[in-house]
């Protein structure tokens, strides 16, 4: 692993949910007529009505109460009790008829409009998975489905997974432009792998409460087409500042359960904010605390640090932080090298409560040697600040 970012000690961490159904992802179908909407047959729902069996983005009563926040206990309750199975990985409940319709899109803002095209969008990108009440460090088989891992061939026939990266759209993955300009000389930056979660395994499988196996398909890997670090980044610079790349890969990849883009901080109230305090996800497959790699992809939730305390740190080593930096982390035992360079920092916007999604708000850039020092945070690359730059570099 390229150790310009030496980061984030993970403790078990405790993410919020919206309900526990099953690890399914979410979509957002097209506006369809009742009778045009793929049903899985009847049943009868909690309240003992008759209904049909639909995806649950498509019953906009049970969707909206799903969204709702607090949820309460007794619409989580009625929730559970209103699934009536999965297909492909995605929750199925029981809806009546009536309740069958679209999900309303919320209006992009000046920002969005302007700068959306090549850009998927909320729905799209930053798909929040509806199993979310667990503890530990080891994400689901379906989690975080833009993480990506950049291979090198490193001469002599010798090739490994040695920095991380996000998915930003069906061409493009966004990622530290240390893990471009950084490396050795006989590395070259070769193919990016999708959909993967175990290392170890060609085909990843995990067991569910219920003792039911649940497969994803099998990982992709892409080669690369082209490589376009920030043109102001200066390799040798104490501070990396510009520390941000993007991978244009050699073709479209294909949006599954497994492989989704994350959404860019493109909204104006995203760009604006400091996000000072807001805890966020980081992932990876980067060193744990007993140096070695893991195979299996893993997270963990650190607080966002404000940038003049984490400048004051930085300084006793004449490491000069700027506005498009950020700092998460830095407690003692949570933020332990379980990530890999240029990965995401996960941030959650739940503004408009139908649509919740995931977005980058930085990349993983540095940290402190030992990592996992009290009060020494993880330093990322602020995304919001670059959102130009990655929207006049990306082609059809």
């Amino acid at each position: 692993m390229i150790r310009k970012s030496h980061i984030f000690c993970i403790a078990a961490v405790v993410i919020v949910s919206f309900i526990s159904l099953t690890s399914a992802q979410f979509y957002h179908p097209p506006d369809l007529p009742v009778e045009n909407v793929v049903n899985y047959g009847r049943c009868i729902t909690p309240n003992s009505e008759r209904a049909l069996c639909i995806h649950l983005e498509q019953c906009t009563y049970l969707y909206n109460l799903l969204t709702k926040k607090p949820l309460l206990e007794a619409d989580r309750n009625f929730l559970q009790r209103s699934q009536c199975g999965s297909n492909n990985g995605k929750v199925l409940i029981c809806c009546p008829e009536r309740q069958i319709g679209p999900q309303p899109s919320p209006a992009p803002d000046s920002t969005e409009t302007r700068l959306r095209s090549n850009l998927p969008e909320p729905g799209q990108c930053g798909n929040v998975i509806s199993n979310r009440i667990y503890g530990g460090n080891v994400t689901k088989i379906d989690e975080y489905p833009w993480m990506a891992l950049i291979e090198y061939n490193k001469g002599g026939n010798s090739n490994g997974h040695h920095c991380g990266g996000s998915l930003i759209n069906n061409r493009y993955v966004l990622t530290a432009a240390h893990c471009i300009s950084a490396i050795p000389e006989t590395w070259k930056p070769s193919r990016v792998r999708l959909g993967e979660w175990d290392t170890a395994t060609d085909r990843d499988c995990e067991v569910d409460t219920r003792g039911f196996e649940d497969c994803a398909d099998p990982h992709v890997d892409v080669t690369i087409e082209k490589v376009i670090p920030h043109e102001q980044y200066v390799a040798s610079s104490k501070s990396q500042p510009y520390d941000i790349a993007l991978i244009r890969l050699s073709r479209n990849v294909d949006y599954t359960d497994f492989i989704r883009p994350i959404c860019l901080p493109l909204k104006d109230i995203l760009k604006r904010s400091t996000f000072d305090g807001s805890k966020m996800d980081v992932s990876g497959w980067g060193k744990t605390e007993h140096g070695t790699s893991s195979n299996v992809k893993l997270k963990a939730e650190v607080p966002v640090v404000p940038l003049n305390e984490c400048q004051r740190v930085y300084s006793q080593r004449s490491v000069d932080l700027g506005s498009t930096q950020m700092c998460a982390g830095g407690q003692q035992g949570i933020d332990s090298c379980r990530g890999d360079s240029g990965g995401p920092l996960i941030g959650l916007d739940s503004s408009n409560k139908q649509r919740v999604y995931y977005f980058i708000a930085g990349v993983v850039s540095f940290g402190p040697t030992p990592c996992g020092l009290q009060g020494w945070p993880g330093v990322y690359t602020r995304v919001s600040d670059y959102t130009d730059w990655i929207q006049q570099n990306i082609e059809p």
